[in-house]
């Protein structure tokens, strides 16, 4: 049978969680700075006061507009042809994360500043992996206008991918950019909302806070039905209670008022009820990704997320190290690992350590044969009369014949390839066969991997038509000014510190 999910709540902490929220959501509400999105909720019944950004929900609210969030959807590539199905029963895995460095083994420091050739390579990669369905704007180009990088972005991802993308909602004019480029790219509007190719995240800041920017392109995702996901980035002790339970309480509430506008923008607009979610490191200050409590977090999470019967996201692979080391692979491994066998839909964070700020090709491939070890075991243990094998059992165990074994039985060879698993990475050679072949480490094995990938990958084929409509609307975004950037987001200031902690100022 297939290994049980992991459940960290009780039915009745799971009504005790869903009823603080509620309450939270009814007496205190989520502070909203979009002036049009606090007008759109008063519209259709949350409380909105004059003198306050706060806007209340009432339960009866809540459960309307929770009736209308799809519990699946798909996700397709840019051409079409590849498809992803999303749904509240099953684990696909995908990247995200915000490197703004990159492993680099010859820098001095072991990293560097990443930059678009980078951006283009990870895409590559994730193209060619197994597991990965979807790669997002995860290395984040330092060499690109940060007010142009998605439409950089979109381009290469229609050049090098057939595969599902992700992007922020990097506010109205971005998002809006966003979805113009992709319907050129698939042939029209109608084509994108009715066969998604993006993934949009939107992260409500915590406490109980809907940012204006992030809000923005939320209404532009919801309207193409760009599949989003709502993940608060509360830390235990810093921006939450530290108690688990009272960070999941306000975590649920922020998603829950978060679906409701996605559904007031348009019912039926699908999204992912999500968390990166994790600790405040009582001793450092720092937040710690690869804490176990992260993984008990994402668990909590996509239990609540069944009890709404919405599909779930959660990280895995989540790290602190600063390394390639063994403190890597065992966080990794282990946040990998609760969220897949918690029940998580969709699992990101492929490829990425110090806390998903760095980013390594190399993880990559290791995640996606990490990822390939964890299917198999949720997978479990098959019994029944072909599994069990008595035939074959008898047959070798009762054989006279010296060296005999299983390896030659029409039973192994039918079962193999199915019941175990093979690494690509791993190495199962005994040493003096691993010394011939160079004595190498895993990280080294991968690099190979990375460069073989990288070397035979070939671009995708687009006409010259659309790809000098694509240059000549990057141009365009590249030529904006701030002013233009500040009216379309109802901005009243001279600098912007977006939710990365990147400052955009009037100069760029």
């Amino acid at each position: 049978m297939k290994l049980n999910k992991i459940d960290v709540f009780s039915s009745d902490e799971l009504d005790k969680i869903h009823s603080s929220s509620l309450e939270l959501l009814k007496e205190v509400g989520i502070k909203v700075d979009s002036e049009k999105a606090r007008a759109i909720l008063k519209q259709n019944g949350a409380e909105v006061s004059d003198d306050s950004l706060f806007v209340k929900f009432s339960e009866s609210l809540i459960k309307e507009k929770l009736k209308s969030v799809l519990n699946s959807f798909t996700l397709y590539g840019p051409d079409g042809k590849f498809k992803a199905t999303i749904d509240v029963k099953h684990t696909e895995f995908a990247t995200i994360g915000t490197p703004v460095k990159i492993y680099d083994p010859n820098h001095k420091k072991g990293v560097r500043k990443t930059v678009m050739a980078d951006t283009i390579n990870q895409i590559r990669i994730v193209d060619s992996l197994e597991h990965v369905i979807c790669s997002h704007i995860d290395v984040w180009p330092n060499d690109i206008k940060y007010t142009a990088l998605h439409a950089h972005c979109i381009y290469q991802w229609v050049k090098n991918t057939k595969k599902p993308y992700g992007l922020g909602c990097l506010g109205r004019l971005a998002s809006q950019d966003m979805m113009n480029l992709t319907s050129m790219i698939v042939g029209g509007e109608k084509e994108l909302i009715a066969h998604p190719r993006l993934v949009g995240f939107m992260n409500p800041t915590s406490p109980l806070h809907l940012p204006q920017i992030m809000t923005n392109g939320f209404e532009v995702f919801a309207k193409y039905k760009q599949p989003t996901i709502i993940a608060p980035e509360a830390l235990a002790g810093t921006s939450s209670p530290v108690t688990l339970a009272g960070l999941l309480t306000q975590t649920n509430a922020e998603i829950l008022g978060s679906i409701v506008l996605s559904q007031i923008y348009n019912p039926g607009a699908p999204i992912f009820y999500g968390t990166v979610s994790h600790i405040t490191d009582m001793r450092t200050g720092n937040s710690a990704m690869g804490s176990i409590e992260m993984g008990l977090i994402t668990a909590g999470i996509a239990q609540l997320a069944r009890f709404y019967n919405i599909p779930s996201r959660g990280p895995g692979c989540g790290t602190d190290s600063k390394l390639l080391d063994m403190q890597n692979g065992y966080e990794r491994l282990q946040t990998l690992m609760l969220a897949t066998q918690a029940g998580i839909n969709y699992i990101t964070c492929a490829g990425t350590y110090e806390a998903t700020l760095v980013e390594a090709l190399e993880l990559l491939v290791i995640d996606d044969d990490l990822i390939g070890m964890v299917k198999r075991a949720i997978e479990g243990i098959a019994v029944n009369e072909d599994t069990i094998g008595l035939e074959v059992i008898k047959k070798v165990a009762t054989t006279e014949r010296k060296g005999v074994n299983f390896l030659a039985e029409r039973h192994t060879k039918n079962h193999m390839k199915k019941e175990l698993y093979f690494p690509k990475l791993s190495d199962r050679n005994r040493r003096s066969s691993w010394y011939k072949k160079g004595a190498k480490d895993i990280i080294q094995r991968a690099s190979e991997k990375v460069a073989e990938i990288l070397e035979t990958h070939q671009e995708n084929e687009i006409s010259k038509d659309l790809d000098q409509t694509l240059l000549k609307y990057i141009e365009d975004v590249e030529a904006r000014t701030f002013d233009e950037y500040k009216k379309a987001e109802d901005l009243m200031v001279d600098s912007i510190t977006l939710p990365d902690g990147i400052e955009i100022k009037d100069k760029e």
